[in-house]
């Protein structure tokens, strides 16, 4: 018995909110800036919540979201067409890939930096200022424009389907918003997630009734049956 494509893919589609939800729960608290408050930076970083934010809704959940990606796109091509999505699940893989190099830093380096801290090794904070210099920032700042591009692309290409041009259009916005409150209102970032989730359990829900399914093994989309 051949099993549908879109059977599978309709169950991960749920990684996208997911995603979006983790986003939203790793941002609800930020650490303290090292430049002015170190003692507290360190604090932070040492607790077992910041770990477990890193390893699993930051790291974690880039693996997730880019899977989810790749379902949307998946059911974007059931139609036998070219993937509309296809550059922005490209760009969306590649920037979670490049930012988990951050979460990765953060999540193992940090607290090593902020242990040694407390244990009162005064020249930590010349090695944090080493670890977060120029190649991780640029990694950091290239994946987080990769991610938000490739979300908005991804956005966009979701709008044109029925029914779903409203949640296109947010999870489009939601994603960037997110992005720039992190570096404005950080107070805005878990709502920003959240709106993206709520965006992307619409799609979840009505992208597979959006199309045709595709049986796997198949070069040709199911037609539609009509009725007399």
């Amino acid at each position: 018995m051949i099993t549908p494509i879109d059977v599978h893919a309709r169950h991960l589609l749920w990684l996208l909110p997911v995603h979006a939800t983790l986003l939203g729960l790793s941002t609800l608290t930020h650490q303290p800036d090292p430049t002015t408050d170190f003692a507290g930076y360190a604090d932070y970083v040492t607790t077992d919540l910041f770990l477990v934010s890193h390893l699993g809704a930051s790291i974690l959940g880039a693996g997730l979201g880019a899977v989810g990606a790749v379902a949307v796109l998946l059911h974007l091509a059931l139609d036998g067409r070219r993937p509309s999505g296809l550059l922005g699940t490209s760009l969306f893989v590649v920037g979670n890939v490049l930012l988990t190099a951050v979460f990765a830093a953060a999540a193992f380096a940090q607290p090593a930096i902020g242990r040694a801290h407390q244990a009162g090794v005064e020249e930590i904070v010349a090695v944090d200022r080493d670890v977060y210099g120029a190649p991780l920032l640029a990694t950091a700042a290239t994946g987080l424009l990769l991610f938000t591009g490739g979300a908005v692309l991804l956005g966009r290409a979701l709008s044109r389907r029925p029914g779903l041009r409203l949640a296109g259009r947010v999870y489009a916005t939601a994603v960037p918003a997110f992005a720039l409150a992190g570096f404005t209102v950080q107070a805005m970032q878990p709502v920003a997630g959240f709106v993206a989730a709520a965006a992307a359990v619409v799609v979840a829900v009505r992208l597979p009734r959006s199309g045709p399914e595709l049986q796997l093994g198949s070069g040709e989309p199911a037609r539609a049956r009509t009725t007399s």
